[in-house]
């Protein structure tokens, strides 16, 4: 029997069994049961009605970790429109280029980041503009809490919607050109929280905390997944560590999200606090991270300092993102807790590849490299108004796949261990030099707080590898150790071909709102005006 899957399943479902439950809690400590909510849902689909809102139409929205982000998102997918979440770090510049791109009819934008819409307004294609606390923001917007109270909270009649239709567009941060609108189906969205569900762990007592862009591919699709599972949301507007830490404690938080840079401030935050410093409720606490591997000494730490469970998970915004994880308690018991500084093995009904030039498997051996590519139920439709490169990511190397432009290896077991992006990747003298893995040693480095590697011009080798370090004195000027210290540093654990020719140290480096380290900014510095932005071998 085939019944259509539609993100709607899971807000009906947590309303079936969980009426009565706190499904959120808003930054300000406003609970919702899950009733309640689905009643601020209805109104908004209703008041989206009234501006004209019909299936297919997009509506964007440019605000941080809320409680009426969460339905507006629910709001918009029960009338068959599509939504749009902003990213919120990204300049005036390309959201206007979004906003025309994916042709928003409406725009709800928060206070805190309506000013960088204000000054395009004229040049969006928005008919309606909604602001959260309009009497915060300068210029002519209309009040979304008014906007929606002044309609009734009963069920909405839904239009036909189809499991093919489009649910969300997720832009991709642009960091190489125009942002690409990665569309995803009610279908993708669906398979794609069922898969986080297993490997996850979520359960129906598990209190989510919200660290992770809410934003960014819907927030890893915890903003279904939570939902219909029953578990409760904990809304958190922007990330700080003291706040995250006194969230945790008084909501007795079991799970959370956050990159690498996430898990960083909490430890920095930790070690800097006089006493001690309680990390958890009366219940367990995991954190799925993603993006670069955590070092292992940040593994140690929050692991064994702070109690919580590391789940290390890997993908991309075309991919949901999780396509494989590291959460294997039978390989951790074998070999270790070291695993999780690798992506990890693929997740249920997902096929993933590491290829070569000609698209054949590379040996398991983990150490041959190639390309991932990865086929399954969670992978976007299309880029949208893009068929040409739609076309060429699921063509490059084997038809049918999508191409994630990651260089990794495979063992064995089929664990993949991402060793860089194809573009990021050190050419040095005809030796490939894996960027991570020279990271993960000089976060080893007692005195490294941050770092990041990059290819910078070299007449001899073409191009040779630096090292871009905030120290965790956090002054550049009196860093607590030396450039040749943190060279040889990294001599000491890799062949001396690996190890970075030079070092700065740096306040703070470029980072995406997910926390990944924008490597293109820093390349940009180091080769001013040449033609190529990688060395000639």
């Amino acid at each position: 029997m085939k019944v259509d899957m539609l993100t709607t399943d899971f807000l009906d479902r947590a309303v079936d069994l969980h009426d009565d439950v706190v499904g959120v809690v808003a930054d300000d400590g406003t609970e919702y049961t899950y009733t309640e909510f689905a009643r601020r849902v209805n109104q908004v689909s209703r008041a989206l009605r009234d501006k004209g809102v019909e299936r297919g139409d997009r509506v964007a929205l440019l605000a941080p970790n809320t409680h009426y982000f969460l339905e507006l998102q629910y709001g918009v997918n029960q009338i068959g429109a599509v939504f749009v979440p902003l990213n919120y770090r990204l300049g005036s510049e390309k959201l206007e280029y979004i906003l025309n791109d994916c042709a928003a009819s409406v725009l709800v934008a928060d206070y805190d980041f309506v000013g960088k819409v204000e000054s395009i307004r004229d040049e969006v294609p928005a008919d309606h503009l909604i602001g959260y606390e309009a009497d915060r923001i300068d210029g002519d917007w209309e009040d979304y809490t008014d906007l929606v109270a002044g309609y009734d909270g009963d069920p909405v009649e839904r239009p036909e919607m189809s499991e093919d239709d489009d649910a969300t567009i997720n832009y991709t941060s642009g960091t190489t050109g125009d942002p690409k609108g990665v569309v995803r189906t009610h279908r993708t969205e669906n398979w794609h929280a069922l898969v986080l569900n297993q490997h996850m762990e979520i359960e129906d007592d598990d209190t989510y905390l919200w660290t992770l862009p809410m934003f960014h591919c819907n927030g890893w699709g915890h903003t279904y997944s939570i939902t219909g599972t029953g578990g409760t949301h904990v809304c958190q507007r922007t990330f700080d560590p003291a706040a995250t830490l006194r969230r945790v404690r008084e909501y007795d938080v079991t799970f959370m999200c956050g990159a690498p840079t996430v898990l960083n401030r909490l430890i920095e935050y930790y070690g800097n606090e006089d006493g001690d410093v309680t990390t958890t409720g009366e219940r367990d606490v995991r954190i799925a991270t993603a993006g670069s591997a955590p070092a292992s000494a940040t593994i140690e730490t929050v692991e064994d300092e702070f109690d919580w469970r590391i789940i290390h998970i890997y993908g991309l915004t075309e991919t949901a993102p999780i396509i494989t994880t590291s959460n294997s308690p039978r390989r951790i018991a074998e070999e270790g807790r070291g695993i999780k500084v690798n992506q990890g093995s693929e997740t249920l009904c997902t096929d993933v590849r590491v290829v070569d030039e000609d698209g054949e498997d590379v040996p398991r051996d983990g150490e041959t490299m190639g390309e991932v590519i990865v086929r399954g139920n969670q992978v976007m439709d299309r880029y949208l108004n893009k068929p040409e490169i739609t076309e060429e990511a699921f063509s490059s190397r084997v038809e049918g796949y999508f191409h994630t432009g990651d260089i990794a290896t495979m063992d064995e077991n089929g664990m993949i261990a991402i060793q860089d992006r194809k573009k990021d990747i050190i050419i040095s003298g005809g030796e490939n030099i894996s960027t991570i893995e020279v990271e993960d040693v000089l976060y080893d480095h007692p005195e490294v707080l941050k770092a990041a590697v990059i290819p910078v011009p070299s007449e001899e080798w073409g191009e040779t590898p630096k090292a871009v370090v905030v120290p965790r004195s956090g002054d550049p000027d009196d860093p607590g150790t030396t450039e040749e210290e943190i060279i040889s540093f990294v001599e000491d654990h890799l062949a001396g071909y690996k190890a970075p020719t030079s070092v700065d140290f740096v306040a703070d480096l470029p980072e995406t709102a997910t926390g990944k380290v924008q490597k293109y900014e820093l390349r940009n510095q180091y080769w001013g005006d040449q033609e190529r932005r990688v060395g000639m071998q």
